[in-house]
C-alpha cells in the first residue's frame, strides 16, 4: 500500500426529504447522493457529482417492528418485498463543491423522461427484480413495475452530460445535463416498453448477472470515447451456482458512440478473510465480494473500489495486454468464465487484472462501512462517502478526504 496518507472527515449536513408520521415514529428520510461520485473533464478541483440509487426502500420486518406498520405484516412471507414510502422520489444526480473542510450541497437533477415525468427506481417490466423484490407502499398496494433505474454509477462529460449506470437492466443510460434519460443501452433479448426505449445493443451475456448485482459503476476517458463498467459481482453463468464459486468479476471496456464492448477484463478478487473488519463480525464468504466504484485515471487506467461491508479496498489496475478472448463475450461459450478455475487459466491464455493496493480502510478505522463513492481530486487525493439509504436506518452521509504524502496514480 502506498505510504503515509491522512485522513480527514468534510463537514456535511443531510438534506431531509419528509418526515411521515408513523404509528411508533416519525420515518426521517434524508437525500441519498451517494452510490456513485464523479468528477468532471476540465472541471475546477472543488466541483463534485454524485448520484444516489432507486430511492428509499424498508423491509416488511422493519416496516412493522421499527414503525408499526401492522398492516402489512400479511406481506412478510413474501420473499423480497420491499416498502417504498415516498414511491415518487428517484434517481437523481446532485452537485457538490469542496469547501475547505467541508462539502456544500448546490443543486439536484432529478433523472426524468422525455415527457418530463421523474424517472422512477421500480424496475423495468418483465425483469427479473420485479420478481425478486416485489415493491410496495405504504398501504401495503404493489406498484408496478414502469422502466424506472436502480442507478449506482456516474460519469460526468466535458459537455455537461452524464452516464449512469444501473443494476436493473443491466443498463447504461445517457442523460443530459437537466436529467433527461436519452439513451439506455441493455443487453441483447432484454425487452419491455421505456421512456426513452431500450436499445439492446450490449452483449447478451450481461442479463446473467446476479440479480441486485449488476452494473454498479460507470466510468468515461477524458475524451468521452470510452466508457468502463463493473459487475458488482461474478456473473449468475451459467446458472445461480457459478456467482457463489467465481473469484472474478468482469470489467468491460465500451465504444461510447456505439455500445460496442471492445475489450473484457477479469478482476480478481481478495480472499475475503482479508477484509479484517468484516472478519472480525463473523463469517464472510466469496459471494460477499463485490465492486462498487470506477475511477477512470489515464488511458485504461483504473481505480477500483472493491468492498464487503466494513472493509473497503482501493485498487489501480492497467488494462492493456489484459483482455480476454473475444469469445468470452458470447453467451452460448463453454465453460463459462466463471467455471474455469484460476489455476487453469494460464493454460488457456486468460491473464486476470494485475492489482495496485492503494488504500486499505482496515488502516484507517474511522471511515465509515458501506463506501460507495470515490473520486479524484489531484494526483494524490482522494474523495470517499459512503451509502447512507436515505437515512432509512439512522445512518448519515459521511465523506472522507484522502491526501497520501506521494502521488497514488503513477
Amino acid at each position: 500500500m502506498t505510504g503515509g496518507y491522512k485522513v480527514e472527515r468534510l463537514g456535511w449536513r443531510d438534506h431531509l426529504l419528509a418526515e411521515i408520521p408513523l404509528p411508533r415514529g416519525v420515518l426521517r428520510v434524508t437525500l441519498g447522493l451517494s452510490s456513485g461520485l464523479a468528477r468532471a473533464p476540465g472541471d475546477p478541483p472543488d466541483r463534485l457529482w454524485a448520484i444516489g440509487d432507486r430511492g428509499p426502500n424498508l423491509k416488511i420486518k422493519a416496516a412493522v417492528k421499527d414503525y408499526g406498520l401492522n398492516h402489512l405484516e400479511r406481506l412478510a412471507d413474501i420473499e423480497g418485498a420491499k416498502i417504498m414510502p415516498l414511491p415518487d422520489v428517484g434517481p437523481t444526480i446532485a452537485e457538490l463543491q469542496v469547501v475547505g473542510r467541508d462539502i456544500a450541497f448546490v443543486r439536484a437533477i432529478p433523472l426524468r423522461r422525455s415527457d418530463g415525468r421523474p424517472l422512477s427506481g421500480l424496475p423495468l417490466p418483465g425483469g427479473g427484480e420485479a420478481e425478486m423484490e416485489p415493491t410496495f407502499d405504504l398501504d401495503g398496494t404493489l406498484r408496478e413495475a414502469d422502466g424506472g433505474a436502480d442507478t449506482e454509477g456516474l460519469a460526468v462529460l466535458a459537455d455537461g452530460s452524464f452516464w449512469a449506470a444501473e443494476e436493473y437492466g443491466p443498463s447504461l443510460m445517457k442523460v443530459a445535463p437537466d436529467g433527461m434519460v436519452t439513451a439506455r443501452w441493455v443487453p441483447e433479448g432484454v425487452t419491455g416498453h421505456c421512456d426513452p426505449p431500450l436499445t439492446p445493443v450490449l452483449p447478451a451475456i450481461a442479463a446473467r448477472r446476479r440479480l441486485n448485482r449488476g452494473f454498479e459503476s460507470v466510468a468515461a476517458s477524458a475524451d468521452g470515447a470510452w466508457l468502463y463498467t463493473a459487475f458488482q459481482s461474478p456473473l449468475a453463468h451459467p446458472d445461480k451456482a457459478a456467482d457463489d464459486t467465481a473469484r472474478h468479476a468482469r470489467i468491460w471496456k465500451l465504444d461510447a458512440a456505439t455500445g460496442r464492448v471492445v475489450g473484457q477484463y477479469l478482476y480478481p478478487f481478495d480472499r475475503p478473510r482479508s477484509f479484517e473488519r468484516d472478519a472480525r463480525e463473523g463469517d464472510v464468504k466469496r459471494r460477499d465480494l463485490k465492486i462498487c466504484e470506477l475511477t477512470w485515471i489515464g488511458p485504461d487506467r483504473l481505480l477500483v473500489l472493491e468492498r464487503i461491508s466494513r472493509t473497503a479496498k482501493i485498487y489501480r489496475v492497467d488494462l492493456a495486454g489484459f483482455e480476454t478472448p473475444p469469445e468470452h463475450l458470447d453467451i452460448e461459450t463453454r465453460p463459462t468464465l466463471e467455471e474455469i478455475d484460476p489455476g487453469d487459466f494460464a493454460g488457456i491464455g486468460l491473464r486476470p487484472l494485475a492489482k495496485t493496493l492503494v488504500f486499505s480502510t482496515d488502516e484507517a478505522r474511522d471511515i465509515a462501512p458501506d463506501l460507495e463513492g470515490m473520486a479524484v481530486l489531484s494526483d494524490r487525493e482522494l474523495i470517499l462517502v459512503n451509502d447512507n439509504d436515505f437515512g432509512i436506518e439512522g445512518v448519515e452521509t459521511a465523506f472522507f478526504r484522502v491526501t497520501f504524502d506521494d502521488p497514488v496514480l503513477a
